[in-house]
C-alpha cells in the first residue's frame, strides 16, 4: 500500500528544514526505513482515500456468513425513520402471469413468477437473481443496470422458477482491478454453478478444465426439475458447500440429498457428506454400524450417490473458528409417508453440523422426529454470541416451521435451554407410523401459540364460518403433531410454516431475536394408490388442491395450500401473521405483534384485520430498526426492536417476499433500504419485478 501510495503522491518528504542531502552519510538499511517513514507521514497528512469496501455492507445473502441479517448502520433511526422515501426502482421485465395456488388452478397456465431474492453487494453495486434466473449488476446509489447475465435455462421444466440469490467469492490469485478478482457466484435452476466477473458479468472458469461446476454429475438420471439450486452456497476461504432442492412428493426415487464441497480453484470435488448411516449387519448392534456419512472417494466420473435421501435446499452457515459448516436438512421423500424410510431418517429435519475441512459429522440436532408433515428444517442456522447465566455462549438459533425456535450450543450441539420429549398423537396411515414423542423447547415459547381464548374456528361472516366448521368436522385434527390421513388431516402450521426459509435476525448489542411467524392451516388427503389414477375420492375441501403422486408409497395426496373459506380467506382466527421479538440470554419472548393487514387480500372495508399471511424475514440494524416486508399486503415496514411497535410502513407495487436489506456506502453517504417486490404464487400476491430502494430525504 505504501508503495504505491508513493507512486502516484506528489508530495516530497521536506519537514524542519532538513534535505535529503542531510540522511547522505546514514546507511542504506536506514536510508531504506526513512522513505518508509516519509511514506507513513505523508499518508497521516494527506486526506485518506476512499477505500473499495462500502462503510456498512451486505455482502452475503444473510448479511454475514452465519446469517443473522444485521447492519451496523445508524443513520435511519426509530427517530426519523418516518421520513423514508423511494429513492430508485428497477424494473427487469422478468416476472410471468399464471395460476396461483389462491386463485385457483387451471391446469393450462403455467404458475405466475415468484421472486425471493435477496442482494448482495460488492463494492458499488447491487448483484441478485430474476425469477427467471438472469443474474444482474445494478448500481447501489442509482439503480442504474450494470450487466446482465442470462444462462441458457429451458423454463418449462421447472413450473414455478425461483431464485433466491447469489452470492461472492474473492479470488486472491488475480491482482485486485484484474478480471475474475472478485467474482459472482450464481446457483442455477439446472443444478449448475457459475462465476461471474463483478465488473463485467463475463464467465470466470474455475481452475483451467471447468467453467462451472455441475451438480447433476454423480446423480444418475433424473426428470428435468426433480433437482435444482434454488439458494446460494456457503463460501469459506476458497471452499464452496452446497446442497440442493428437490420436487415435493414425486417419488422416492428423486435425486440424493448428498451435501459437497468443491475446490473454486480448481473446481475439484473436495468430499461429499450423504446425509444416511448404514444398517447395522445381523447380530450387530446398531450403534455399531458403519457410519455412510464418512468422507467419500472425490471421484466424480464413477460416483452414484443413495436416492431418496434427505436433502437441504436452505441456507449453509459456516464458522471458520470452529471449522464447522451448519447444514439444515429436509425431511426424506415423500413428505407425508414414511413406511418405507428406515435409516434414511437418521439426518432427517435435523441440523447437522460438519467439519469444513472433511465433510465427517461433528454433532447433530434432530428438530422432529420421523417427520411426516414436511417440518423440514427451513431456514440458515444463525449464529450468534451471548452470555446466559454469565456464562459465554457462542450458539446457534433454529427457527422451524412448527412455531419452535431452538437455541443450541454450536460448538456441540446441546441445547441452551430444557428441550423436552412430549407425547403427541398416534395413528398413522397403515403401512406408517409416528414417533410418540417430539422435542419441544422449554425456552422459547411456540411462537404458534398465542395467548388468550382462541376459537379455532373463525369467519369474515357468520355463513363464511359455518362453511369452516363443515369442513373441520370431515378432517382429522388432534393438534400439531397430526398425521396425515386417508380422511384427510389438518396441519396446523401448514408445510410453509411457522417460520420458514426467511430465518431470523439477530440485535447482538440487543442480544435479540426477531423472527416472523405464519399461522395458517393446509389440508392432507392421502389417497390409497389404487384410486390414484382418474378423479379418485371426493375431495374433502373446497378450493384449488395439488395431486402428488408420491410414487414408491401406498399413496398418493391431495394438498391444499391453505385452509380457507369459501371467501378465500383462513378458517383459522387471525393474527394470521406476527412478529416476535426474543431474549437471547433468558429464552424469553419479549414481545409478539401482528404483522401486516388484510389489505391486498380482502375486499375494502374489511382491510381492518391485523395480521397477515407472511412468507420472508426480517432485517436488523444497529440504531434499534427492523424491517420486513413478508405480508400479503403490499408493504415494507419498520419495528421497533426492542418493542416491537410498528413505526413506519412504505407502499410497494406488489408483495416482497424477498429479504429487504440495509447498507452505506460511505461514513458520509447514504443508508438505503432495498427490498425485491415480486409476489409470490403460493402466496396468492401478484408477481412482479421491481427492486425499490427507500432513503431518508436530502
Amino acid at each position: 500500500e505504501v508503495s504505491r501510495f508513493m507512486k502516484r503522491s506528489t508530495l516530497r518528504p521536506r519537514a524542519s528544514g532538513m534535505s535529503d542531502g542531510m540522511f547522505s552519510a546514514v546507511p542504506t538499511r536506514f536510508q531504506n526505513r526513512r522513505h518508509l517513514l516519509w511514506a507513513l507521514l505523508g499518508l497521516l497528512w494527506l486526506p485518506m482515500p476512499i477505500t473499495a469496501e462500502p462503510h456498512h455492507n451486505w455482502s452475503l445473502p444473510g448479511g454475514d456468513a452465519g446469517g443473522g441479517h444485521f447492519s451496523q448502520a445508524t443513520q435511519i433511526t426509530p427517530e426519523n425513520v418516518g421520513g423514508l422515501e423511494i429513492a430508485w426502482t428497477h424494473r427487469s421485465g422478468d416476472f410471468r402471469q399464471g395460476d396461483n395456488f389462491i386463485g385457483g388452478l387451471s391446469g393450462e397456465a403455467p404458475l405466475q413468477s415468484s421472486w425471493q431474492a435477496t442482494p448482495v453487494l460488492i463494492d458499488d453495486h447491487l448483484y441478485l437473481c430474476t425469477p427467471f434466473n438472469r443474474i444482474l449488476a445494478i448500481h447501489a446509489e442509482t439503480g442504474a443496470e450494470g450487466w446482465s447475465y442470462a444462462p441458457d435455462i429451458d423454463l418449462e421444466g421447472f413450473p414455478m422458477p425461483r431464485c433466491r440469490g447469489v452470492t461472492q467469492w474473492t479470488d486472491t490469485r488475480m491482482p485486485e482491478g484484474e478480471p475474475c478478482h472478485r467474482v459472482v457466484i450464481a446457483p442455477l435452476m439446472d443444478a449448475r454453478v457459475v462465476g461471474l466477473d463483478a465488473d463485467s458479468g463475463e464467465v470466470c472458469p474455475f481452475g483451467n478444465e471447468r467453467h462451472e461446476i455441475d451438480l447433476s454429475e454423480g446423480l444418475g438420471p433424473y426428470e428435468t426439475g426433480f433437482y435444482m439450486l434454488n439458494t446460494p452456497p456457503a463460501i469459506t476461504g476458497n471452499t464452496l458447500i452446497t446442497g440442493g432442492s428437490i420436487a415435493d412428493n414425486m417419488t422416492t426415487a428423486v435425486p440424493s440429498g448428498v451435501i459437497r464441497a468443491y475446490d473454486l480453484n480448481s473446481g475439484k470435488l473436495l468430499w461429499a457428506w450423504e446425509p444416511v448411516i448404514a444398517v447395522a449387519e445381523p447380530g450387530k448392534a446398531a450403534s455399531e454400524a458403519e457410519d455412510s456419512s464418512a468422507n467419500m472417494s472425490p471421484n466424480a466420473d464413477t460416483l452414484r450417490y443413495q436416492q431418496g435421501t434427505t436433502n437441504s435446499w436452505s441456507y449453509l452457515s459456516v464458522d471458520p473458528e470452529l471449522g464447522l459448516v451448519y447444514v439444515p436438512t429436509g425431511n426424506t421423500s415423500s413428505d407425508y409417508y414414511g413406511g418405507h424410510r428406515g435409516n434414511l431418517d437418521h439426518y432427517s429435519s435435523s441440523v447437522v453440523a460438519l467439519s469444513i475441512e472433511t465433510g465427517e459429522v461433528a454433532w447433530h440436532f434432530q428438530t422432529v422426529h420421523h417427520d411426516i408433515w414436511d417440518f423440514d428444517v427451513p431456514s440458515q442456522p444463525t449464529l450468534f454470541e451471548t452470555d446466559i447465566d454469565g456464562r459465554a455462549v457462542k450458539g446457534l438459533a433454529q427457527t422451524t416451521k412448527q412455531g419452535y425456535v431452538f437455541l443450541l450450543d454450536r460448538q456441540t450441539g446441546e441445547p441452551l435451554f430444557p428441550v423436552e420429549e412430549v407425547p403427541m398423537p398416534q395413528g398413522a396411515a397403515p403401512g406408517d407410523y409416528t414417533a410418540p414423542t417430539q422435542p419441544v423447547p422449554v425456552k422459547p415459547r411456540s411462537l404458534l401459540d398465542l395467548p388468550g381464548e382462541r376459537d379455532p374456528i373463525w369467519g369474515l361472516v357468520p355463513w363464511d364460518k359455518w362453511a369452516c366448521k363443515d369442513t373441520l368436522s370431515s378432517l382429522r385434527y388432534d393438534g400439531p403433531f397430526t398425521p396425515p390421513a386417508l380422511e384427510g388431516a389438518l396441519h396446523m402450521p401448514s408445510a410453509f410454516g411457522g417460520q420458514n426459509w426467511g430465518g431470523p435476525a439477530i440485535d447482538p448489542g440487543r442480544h435479540k431475536l426477531v423472527v416472523n411467524t405464519l399461522h395458517m392451516g393446509t389440508v392432507v388427503q392421502l389417497i390409497p394408490r389404487d384410486q390414484c389414477d382418474g378423479d379418485g375420492p371426493e375431495p374433502v375441501a373446497d378450493g384449488p388442491f395439488l395431486l402428488e403422486p408420491s410414487v414408491g408409497t401406498p399413496y398418493c395426496n391431495r394438498r391444499w395450500l391453505g385452509f380457507v373459506s369459501p371467501l378465500g380467506v383462513p378458517c383459522t382466527p387471525p393474527p394470521w401473521g406476527t412478529l416476535a421479538g426474543i431474549d437471547l440470554r433468558t429464552g424469553n419472548v419479549d414481545w409478539q405483534v401482528p404483522l401486516g393487514t388484510t389489505r391486498d387480500m380482502a375486499p375494502w372495508p374489511f382491510w381492518y384485520i391485523q395480521g397477515s399471511p407472511n412468507l420472508g424475514g426480517p432485517v436488523s440494524t444497529a440504531s434499534g430498526l427492523t424491517f420486513i416486508g413478508a405480508t400479503t399486503d403490499h408493504y415494507l415496514r419498520a419495528f421497533d426492536t426492542d418493542t416491537g411497535e410498528e413505526l413506519w410502513k412504505g407502499r410497494l407495487p406488489t408483495s416482497g417476499h424477498g429479504l429487504p436489506i440495509t447498507y452505506q456506502l460511505t461514513e458520509e453517504g447514504t443508508q438505503y433500504v432495498v427490498i425485491a417486490a415480486g409476489g409470490h404464487a403460493a402466496m396468492g400476491t401478484p408477481p412482479g419485478d421491481y427492486l425499490i430502494a427507500f432513503k431518508l430525504p436530502e
